[in-house]
Protein backbone atom coordinates (compact mmCIF):
# COMPACT_ATOMS: atom_id res chain seq x y z
CA UNK A 1 0.00 0.00 0.00
CA UNK A 2 1.38 3.50 -1.08
CA UNK A 3 1.56 6.32 1.97
CA UNK A 4 -1.33 7.77 3.49
CA UNK A 5 -3.28 4.14 2.81
CA UNK A 6 -4.99 2.48 5.81
CA UNK A 7 -4.15 -1.01 6.93
CA UNK A 8 -7.90 -1.92 7.72
CA UNK A 9 -11.16 -0.88 7.64
CA UNK A 10 -10.81 0.20 11.60
CA UNK A 11 -12.95 2.87 13.19
CA UNK A 12 -10.83 5.89 13.19
CA UNK A 13 -11.69 8.11 10.48
CA UNK A 14 -14.66 9.69 12.20
CA UNK A 15 -17.67 10.52 10.67
CA UNK A 16 -21.08 9.13 10.22
CA UNK A 17 -21.87 6.30 8.81
CA UNK A 18 -24.43 8.11 6.16
CA UNK A 19 -21.87 10.53 5.19
CA UNK A 20 -19.55 7.58 4.51
CA UNK A 21 -21.89 6.05 2.19
CA UNK A 22 -22.75 8.98 0.05
CA UNK A 23 -19.05 9.56 -0.09
CA UNK A 24 -18.49 6.05 -1.80
CA UNK A 25 -21.79 6.33 -3.94
CA UNK A 26 -20.44 9.64 -5.14
CA UNK A 27 -17.21 8.51 -6.08
CA UNK A 28 -18.51 5.29 -7.58
CA UNK A 29 -20.88 7.46 -9.53
CA UNK A 30 -18.02 9.63 -10.64
CA UNK A 31 -15.93 6.37 -11.99
CA UNK A 32 -19.14 5.24 -13.69
CA UNK A 33 -19.15 8.37 -15.81
CA UNK A 34 -14.99 8.53 -17.09
CA UNK A 35 -14.54 6.10 -19.83
CA UNK A 36 -11.16 4.78 -20.86
CA UNK A 37 -10.42 7.24 -23.18
CA UNK A 38 -11.28 10.59 -21.10
CA UNK A 39 -8.83 8.72 -18.64
CA UNK A 40 -5.92 8.23 -21.48
CA UNK A 41 -6.18 4.47 -21.47
CA UNK A 42 -7.04 1.64 -24.19
CA UNK A 43 -10.84 0.98 -25.02
CA UNK A 44 -9.62 -2.53 -24.12
CA UNK A 45 -12.56 -5.79 -24.41
CA UNK A 46 -16.60 -4.60 -24.18
CA UNK A 47 -17.83 -3.47 -20.53
CA UNK A 48 -20.48 -5.31 -18.78
CA UNK A 49 -20.97 -1.43 -17.07
CA UNK A 50 -20.12 2.19 -17.98
CA UNK A 51 -17.39 3.59 -16.84
CA UNK A 52 -13.87 2.73 -15.53
CA UNK A 53 -13.23 -0.33 -13.32
CA UNK A 54 -12.00 -0.17 -9.80
CA UNK A 55 -8.82 -1.64 -10.72
CA UNK A 56 -8.35 1.02 -13.23
CA UNK A 57 -8.82 4.08 -10.75
CA UNK A 58 -6.97 2.48 -8.22
CA UNK A 59 -3.88 2.32 -10.34
CA UNK A 60 -4.27 5.60 -11.70
CA UNK A 61 -4.50 6.86 -7.98
CA UNK A 62 -1.39 4.79 -7.15
CA UNK A 63 -3.34 2.94 -3.89
CA UNK A 64 -4.45 -0.66 -3.94
CA UNK A 65 -7.57 -2.21 -5.21
CA UNK A 66 -8.70 -3.56 -2.35
CA UNK A 67 -8.27 0.26 -0.32
CA UNK A 68 -10.19 2.17 -3.28
CA UNK A 69 -12.96 -0.83 -2.87
CA UNK A 70 -13.12 0.10 0.48
CA UNK A 71 -14.06 3.79 0.04
CA UNK A 72 -16.68 3.04 -2.26
CA UNK A 73 -18.47 0.77 -0.19
CA UNK A 74 -18.13 3.55 3.12
CA UNK A 75 -16.08 1.20 4.84
CA UNK A 76 -14.82 3.52 7.93
CA UNK A 77 -11.36 3.78 6.92
CA UNK A 78 -8.39 6.57 7.13
CA UNK A 79 -7.38 8.32 3.84
CA UNK A 80 -4.83 11.43 3.89
CA UNK A 81 -5.89 14.98 1.61
CA UNK A 82 -3.21 13.81 -0.65
CA UNK A 83 -4.84 10.53 -1.59
CA UNK A 84 -8.40 12.50 -1.90
CA UNK A 85 -6.63 14.91 -4.10
CA UNK A 86 -5.20 12.42 -6.45
CA UNK A 87 -8.79 10.75 -6.76
CA UNK A 88 -10.27 14.09 -7.77
CA UNK A 89 -8.20 14.47 -10.45
CA UNK A 90 -8.18 10.91 -11.70
CA UNK A 91 -11.90 11.31 -11.78
CA UNK A 92 -11.72 14.78 -13.74
CA UNK A 93 -13.89 16.47 -10.78
CA UNK A 94 -15.45 19.74 -11.88
CA UNK A 95 -15.14 22.44 -8.56
CA UNK A 96 -18.34 22.05 -6.76
CA UNK A 97 -17.74 17.93 -7.37
CA UNK A 98 -14.58 18.40 -5.77
CA UNK A 99 -15.45 20.37 -2.85
CA UNK A 100 -18.47 18.61 -1.85
CA UNK A 101 -15.94 15.58 -2.54
CA UNK A 102 -13.64 17.04 0.72
CA UNK A 103 -16.58 18.33 2.33
CA UNK A 104 -18.30 14.79 2.68
CA UNK A 105 -14.38 13.32 3.69
CA UNK A 106 -14.23 16.58 6.25
CA UNK A 107 -10.54 17.06 5.23
CA UNK A 108 -9.47 20.48 3.76
CA UNK A 109 -8.23 20.04 0.23
CA UNK A 110 -4.61 20.48 -0.39
CA UNK A 111 -5.08 21.62 -3.98
CA UNK A 112 -7.81 24.03 -3.18
CA UNK A 113 -8.01 26.37 -5.89
CA UNK A 114 -7.40 30.59 -4.51
CA UNK A 115 -10.76 32.48 -5.53
CA UNK A 116 -8.91 35.56 -7.05
CA UNK A 117 -12.09 38.11 -7.25
CA UNK A 118 -10.43 39.63 -10.55
CA UNK A 119 -13.14 41.93 -12.08
CA UNK A 120 -15.24 41.73 -8.79
CA UNK A 121 -14.57 44.85 -7.55
CA UNK A 122 -17.44 46.99 -9.40
CA UNK A 123 -20.11 44.01 -7.78
CA UNK A 124 -19.04 44.05 -4.74
CA UNK A 125 -18.88 48.00 -4.39
CA UNK A 126 -22.55 47.45 -5.99
CA UNK A 127 -23.46 44.35 -2.85
CA UNK A 128 -22.21 46.97 -0.25
CA UNK A 129 -23.68 50.06 -1.73
CA UNK A 130 -26.98 48.30 -1.90
CA UNK A 131 -26.87 48.09 2.17
CA UNK A 132 -28.27 50.59 4.17
CA UNK A 133 -26.26 49.30 7.16
CA UNK A 134 -22.78 49.35 7.70
CA UNK A 135 -21.66 46.62 5.36
CA UNK A 136 -17.69 45.26 4.11
CA UNK A 137 -16.44 42.32 2.45
CA UNK A 138 -13.43 40.92 3.57
CA UNK A 139 -10.54 38.20 2.03
CA UNK A 140 -8.99 35.42 3.53
CA UNK A 141 -6.88 37.93 4.62
CA UNK A 142 -9.20 39.86 6.06
CA UNK A 143 -8.26 42.84 3.42
CA UNK A 144 -11.17 44.99 3.15
CA UNK A 145 -11.99 44.88 -0.62
CA UNK A 146 -15.25 46.77 -0.29
CA UNK A 147 -17.15 48.75 2.23
CA UNK A 148 -19.98 51.48 2.20
CA UNK A 149 -20.16 55.06 3.78
CA UNK A 150 -21.79 53.82 6.63
CA UNK A 151 -19.13 51.49 7.48
CA UNK A 152 -16.60 54.22 6.81
CA UNK A 153 -18.37 56.63 8.91
CA UNK A 154 -18.47 53.94 11.86
CA UNK A 155 -15.08 53.02 11.33
CA UNK A 156 -14.26 57.09 11.32
CA UNK A 157 -12.73 57.08 7.91
CA UNK A 158 -10.40 54.41 8.37
CA UNK A 159 -11.30 52.73 5.56
CA UNK A 160 -11.24 55.45 2.94
CA UNK A 161 -7.49 56.62 4.78
CA UNK A 162 -5.88 53.42 4.69
CA UNK A 163 -4.99 52.52 0.92
CA UNK A 164 -5.09 49.04 1.84
CA UNK A 165 -7.06 48.68 4.70
CA UNK A 166 -7.38 45.06 6.55
CA UNK A 167 -9.75 44.58 9.53
CA UNK A 168 -6.97 42.81 11.69
CA UNK A 169 -4.13 45.49 11.08
CA UNK A 170 -7.30 48.18 12.54
CA UNK A 171 -7.88 46.19 15.60
CA UNK A 172 -4.03 45.66 16.49
CA UNK A 173 -2.49 48.67 15.06
CA UNK A 174 -4.84 51.49 15.08
CA UNK A 175 -4.97 53.36 18.33
CA UNK A 176 -8.50 54.66 17.93
CA UNK A 177 -9.63 50.64 17.57
CA UNK A 178 -9.38 50.48 21.32
CA UNK A 179 -11.58 53.43 22.54
CA UNK A 180 -14.16 52.27 19.44
CA UNK A 181 -14.59 48.78 20.10
CA UNK A 182 -16.18 48.08 23.14
CA UNK A 183 -14.37 45.45 25.45
CA UNK A 184 -11.69 45.12 23.28
CA UNK A 185 -9.32 43.19 24.87
CA UNK A 186 -12.54 40.43 24.85
CA UNK A 187 -13.02 41.24 20.88
CA UNK A 188 -9.08 41.13 19.91
CA UNK A 189 -8.85 37.49 21.58
CA UNK A 190 -12.30 36.44 19.57
CA UNK A 191 -10.59 38.15 16.41
CA UNK A 192 -7.46 36.22 16.43
CA UNK A 193 -9.30 32.46 17.13
CA UNK A 194 -12.05 33.23 14.43
CA UNK A 195 -9.04 34.32 12.17
CA UNK A 196 -7.33 31.35 12.50
CA UNK A 197 -10.76 29.20 12.04
CA UNK A 198 -11.45 31.28 9.07
CA UNK A 199 -7.62 31.03 7.17
CA UNK A 200 -6.85 27.82 8.39
CA UNK A 201 -6.67 26.00 5.31
CA UNK A 202 -4.28 29.09 3.84
CA UNK A 203 -2.13 29.68 6.74
CA UNK A 204 1.06 28.02 3.80
CA UNK A 205 -0.07 31.37 1.69
CA UNK A 206 1.82 34.04 1.39
CA UNK A 207 -0.75 36.88 1.62
CA UNK A 208 -2.27 34.99 5.13
CA UNK A 209 1.88 34.56 6.00
CA UNK A 210 2.81 37.79 5.77
CA UNK A 211 -0.20 39.39 7.76
CA UNK A 212 0.63 36.96 11.00
CA UNK A 213 4.33 37.10 10.81
CA UNK A 214 4.08 41.01 10.84
CA UNK A 215 0.90 41.47 13.22
CA UNK A 216 2.87 38.88 15.58
CA UNK A 217 6.29 40.88 15.28
CA UNK A 218 4.17 44.40 15.55
CA UNK A 219 1.67 43.50 18.21
CA UNK A 220 2.31 41.40 21.52
CA UNK A 221 -1.57 40.93 22.16
CA UNK A 222 -1.87 39.38 18.65
CA UNK A 223 1.14 37.40 19.17
CA UNK A 224 0.13 36.50 22.46
CA UNK A 225 -3.46 34.90 21.15
CA UNK A 226 -2.12 33.45 17.74
CA UNK A 227 0.39 31.15 19.65
CA UNK A 228 -2.37 29.83 21.91
CA UNK A 229 -3.93 28.41 18.63
CA UNK A 230 -7.45 29.09 19.56
CA UNK A 231 -9.99 28.35 17.29
CA UNK A 232 -13.80 29.47 17.37
CA UNK A 233 -16.38 29.83 14.58
CA UNK A 234 -16.79 33.52 13.70
CA UNK A 235 -20.70 33.33 14.41
CA UNK A 236 -21.65 37.50 14.49
CA UNK A 237 -23.76 38.56 17.04
CA UNK A 238 -23.73 41.52 19.14
CA UNK A 239 -21.36 44.21 18.54
CA UNK A 240 -20.86 47.17 20.39
CA UNK A 241 -18.84 50.41 19.65
CA UNK A 242 -17.81 54.20 21.20
CA UNK A 243 -18.14 56.11 18.36
CA UNK A 244 -16.46 59.61 18.78
CA UNK A 245 -19.93 61.56 17.31
CA UNK A 246 -22.60 58.97 18.12
CA UNK A 247 -22.01 57.48 21.50
CA UNK A 248 -22.24 54.08 22.21
CA UNK A 249 -24.00 51.82 19.41
CA UNK A 250 -25.41 48.45 19.13
CA UNK A 251 -25.16 46.23 15.95
CA UNK A 252 -26.03 42.45 14.87
CA UNK A 253 -23.29 41.35 12.75
CA UNK A 254 -24.46 39.14 9.75
CA UNK A 255 -22.27 37.34 7.79
CA UNK A 256 -22.57 35.53 4.23
CA UNK A 257 -20.17 33.78 1.84
CA UNK A 258 -20.00 34.41 -1.58
CA UNK A 259 -21.70 31.95 -3.30
CA UNK A 260 -19.26 31.82 -6.39
CA UNK A 261 -15.91 33.07 -4.02
CA UNK A 262 -16.62 31.33 -0.88
CA UNK A 263 -13.38 32.98 0.43
CA UNK A 264 -14.75 36.00 0.12
CA UNK A 265 -17.41 37.32 3.32
CA UNK A 266 -19.91 40.13 2.94
CA UNK A 267 -20.56 41.04 6.21
CA UNK A 268 -23.10 43.56 7.68
CA UNK A 269 -23.31 45.42 10.98
CA UNK A 270 -27.46 45.67 11.19
CA UNK A 271 -28.55 48.00 14.04
CA UNK A 272 -29.51 46.23 17.13
CA UNK A 273 -33.43 46.24 17.45
CA UNK A 274 -33.70 47.72 21.06
CA UNK A 275 -31.36 50.68 19.49
CA UNK A 276 -33.66 50.86 16.36
CA UNK A 277 -36.41 51.25 18.56
CA UNK A 278 -35.54 53.99 20.82
CA UNK A 279 -33.62 56.01 17.93
CA UNK A 280 -37.82 55.47 16.47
Amino acid sequence: MTQGEARAPVDVSGGTPMRRQALGAFVREARSRLTPRMAGLPDGPRRRTPGLRREEVAQLCGISVTWYTWIEQGRDVVVSPAVWARLAGVLQMARAERAYLFELAECADPQAPRDDPVGMQGVLDACVAAVDAPAYVLDRAWNILAFNGAFDTLFAGYTTRDAAPNLLRYIFMAPEARALVVDWEQRARRVVAEFRADAGAHLDEPDVQVLAESLSRDSTVFAHWWTRHAVIEREGGLREFDHPKSGRLRFQQVTFRLATHPELKLVMLLQDKADAESAG
